[in-house]
């Protein structure tokens, strides 16, 4: 038999396992998966096809056949089995027209681990019986063709099913071939009942600045947005709203420049009902933190830079006009208004996601460890303990694919569980704009719910979306309601999942990426090397509000899978804080002559930033000939060299003096490179001078005499010799 993948949209694809109706294009191993049906359930005989090269294509390319059920693959009793196959023709060649036959069990699928190893395409159609055909027409190169093939529901092969999981599976052949593929139906218990939680993160794309501007606002937020296409989805259903708080700060941090649609965007999430909580700014991933060495997550240091007063002054309405988002800064949950005066919002109201709870860490899948979570766990936010977010398949419970229930503790550790096979298939549905290919995997996510809610009696079960910052508000909104429809199932917020009854659980060793963890030390110790810097400001958050926001954007989740991008940004971010780290500093002086005892020492501070800056210049005389004031206070001026004289004393005697000279911070932090200065002292050169003049001058005076008393001999002289 020859297996043919499921071809995904022209969209990244999930970061997860494929789950759903799709099998690989390789050639797969069959192994006997379902006890055969007997034989009076099987009316045509099932065939028992055998490995063979591969799918019948004349050009390179791929051809995708997929099953889809109907209705999230869910069977209620006395309805019609209705169900898609997609032919998408990826090559060069068209296909023919080809015949369609479809394919049920007669037994249900026994547990988890036959459910995926059925959706792996590992399967054979000998215990299947065929239940209906239709043909389906030739596909161009290039294109794509579906058909409907349905089962009447008082067809006897659908009357009088056990509730369960049953495999369903299409197949054609061509040129001797068998081209499969698989899904599952439901036949739901109408008497058990469920609760689920299903947590949808709202995030923008991977970001290296510390906010989002305008222009990305005014993008993300248009009709058309990315932002716009997730509350879209998400409005009118019970989710559990994952919040990254950078996307309100960024409309906040606007304030009357903020677009229109951001900020309605911003209103429409403050207004919604739903259960939410707040994910790391920047959905920063707290795993690699933690991993890099830090003792708990980072938090923004302070937004106050991104901030211009004059966008937060409000402007009183013409009369008779209603307020726009242009007349009044965008609003803040506490703001109070005095007209005339800025109105500016501090940094939990530009950070506020309209309530939720707090200290709730989701980090990447696959990167927690047993002792980060108990780290994580150590933090109380608001008198309550911290919330992990785990996948099942990180718990030793779950780690075979097995069931865990919501709510768990690890060693005394809070955590909250959600179950990897059917988040995997909501998250791989949720990427299908397609209807037709949407269907099989939301027949995956019905089908590994219902061995869930069976297998957690009076527990809550809790799934996820994974991030993902371009997904159709058609596809979340589909995904969403079929969650919440499933039948028996009751959705539950964030505090009925967190309050609910807590099982044991045990962590299995993760941890990020080698690069990952390297590339978030190196940020960190670069922040460290900032902050110290910074104390040469009078607000040192002008420099490590913007940094540290910057950080955490680069630490997001959304880099994870794109690790060259975000090995670039990283080197890009990294050489600007070099180059600001480098922008104060002592310039380079040349060899100074000192003649005298006394004088000043001229020397310049160079300083690039737009802030003035407060330094200290210490001086320290390598010779004991040169007396120097150790200590010269400097406040450089933004963007611009400043003159700074440090006063000295020459001592007895004369000769060559080294100075070193170095800027230090108010906070004795030392900023730019020390530097060394010769100073030629020539001090005994003010004696000699003096003395020279002295003598000079009182040669003058004595000639001045002898010249007066000559003078005055030689007019007596004449005088007598006058008869």
């Amino acid at each position: 038999m020859t297996v043919i993948p499921l071809a995904r949209p022209a969209r990244r694809p999930p970061r997860r396992r494929r789950v759903g109706a799709t099998v690989g294009a390789a050639l797969l191993s069959l192994v006997l998966l379902l006890a055969p049906t007997t034989a009076s359930a099987a009316t045509t005989p099932a065939p028992t096809p055998t490995p063979t090269a591969s799918a019948a294509v004349s050009e390179p390319g791929e051809v995708a056949f997929t099953l889809s059920p109907l209705g999230a693959g869910i069977l209620r009793p006395g309805e019609r089995l209705a169900v898609s196959v997609t032919l998408t023709n990826g090559t060069d060649a068209a296909t023919p027209t080809v015949p369609v036959r479809l394919w049920l069990g007669g037994e249900a699928v026994r547990d988890r681990a036959a459910l995926t190893a059925w959706l792996d395409g590992e399967g054979r159609l000998d215990g299947l019986e065929e239940v209906a055909a239709t043909d389906l027409e030739a596909v161009p190169a290039g294109g794509e063709r579906t058909g409907g093939i349905s089962v009447e529901a008082d067809d006897p092969r659908l009357s009088g099913r056990a509730p369960g999981v049953y495999p369903l599976a299409a197949s054609y052949d061509l040129d001797g071939e068998t081209v499969t593929a698989v899904s599952v139906v439901v036949v739901p218990d109408d008497g058990a009942e469920t609760t689920i939680g299903v947590v949808v993160p709202l995030t923008a794309p991977a970001l290296s600045t510390g906010l989002l501007s305008a222009t990305e606002l005014a993008a993300l937020t248009a009709p058309t947005g990315a932002l716009t296409s997730q509350l879209d989805g998400v409005e009118g259903t019970p989710a559990i709203l994952a919040v990254d708080p950078a996307i309100p700060a960024a409309i906040r941090a606007l304030g009357s420049r903020a677009p229109a649609s951001a900020t309605q965007w911003l209103e429409r999430l403050i207004a919604l009902p739903n259960s939410r909580f707040a994910l790391q700014y920047g959905d920063a991933d707290v795993a690699v933190q933690l991993a890099a060495g830090l003792e708990r997550p980072l938090r923004p240091l302070g937004l106050a830079s991104f901030l211009t007063p004059q966008d937060f002054v409000p402007v009183a309405p013409t009369p008779g006009s209603t307020p726009t988002p242009a007349d009044t800064p965008t609003p803040t949950p506490t703001a109070t208004v005095v007209p005339g005066e800025p109105v500016i919002p501090d940094t939990d109201e530009l950070l506020d996601i309209g309530g939720g709870r707090d200290a709730v860490f989701w980090p990447a899948p696959g990167t927690t460890s047993p002792a980060s979570v108990a780290q994580l766990g150590g933090i109380e936010a608001d008198g309550r303990s911290s919330l992990t977010m785990l996948p099942s398949t990180a718990t030793t419970a779950g780690a075979d694919g097995g069931t865990v229930p919501a709510r768990g503790d690890a060693d005394g550790a809070a955590v909250l569980v959600y179950d990897a096979a059917v988040s995997d298939a909501l998250h791989e549905a949720s990427l299908r704009e397609e209807g037709s290919l949407r269907g099989a995997p939301l027949a995956a996510a019905s089908a590994y719910l219902s061995f869930a809610a069976a297998e957690t009696p009076g527990l809550p079960v809790m799934v996820t979306l994974d991030r993902e910052a371009e997904r159709s508000r058609v596809a979340l909104r589909a995904v969403l309601t079929a969650a919440a429809q499933y039948p028996g199932a009751t959705a539950v917020t964030l505090g009925a999942l967190a309050s609910s009854p807590a099982v044991p659980v045990t962590p299995l060793d993760g941890a990020p990426s080698a690069e990952r963890v390297d590339a978030a030390s190196a940020l960190i110790a670069d922040e460290d090397a900032l902050g110290r810097f910074a104390t040469i400001l009078d607000q040192p958050s002008l420099l490590t509000g913007p940094e540290r926001a910057e950080v955490l954007q680069l630490l997001s989740v959304g880099w994870v899978d794109q690790p060259d991008a975000a090995a670039r940004a990283v080197q890009l971010h990294r050489g600007t804080t070099r180059t600001t780290l480098s922008s104060v500093e002592l310039l380079p002086t040349s060899t100074i002559n000192l003649f005298g005892s006394g004088a000043g020492l001229r020397f310049w501070v160079r300083n690039d930033l737009e802030w003035p800056v407060n330094l200290v210049l210490y001086a320290t005389p390598g010779d004991l000939r040169l007396d120097v004031q150790r200590a010269t206070p400097v406040v450089a001026s933004p963007q611009s060299n400043t003159r700074v004289e440090v006063p000295v004393q020459a001592r007895v005697g004369s000769g060559d003096v080294v100075i070193d000279l170095q800027l230090r911070s108010p906070a004795s932090i030392a900023i730019g490179d020390s530097e060394r200065v010769e100073v030629n002292v020539r001090a005994e050169w003010e004696g000699v001078g003096i003395t020279a003049l002295a003598v000079l001058v009182g040669g003058l005076f004595v000639l001045g005499v002898v010249r007066t008393v000559l003078k005055l001999r030689a007019r007596r002289r004449g005088m007598s010799a006058t008869p």
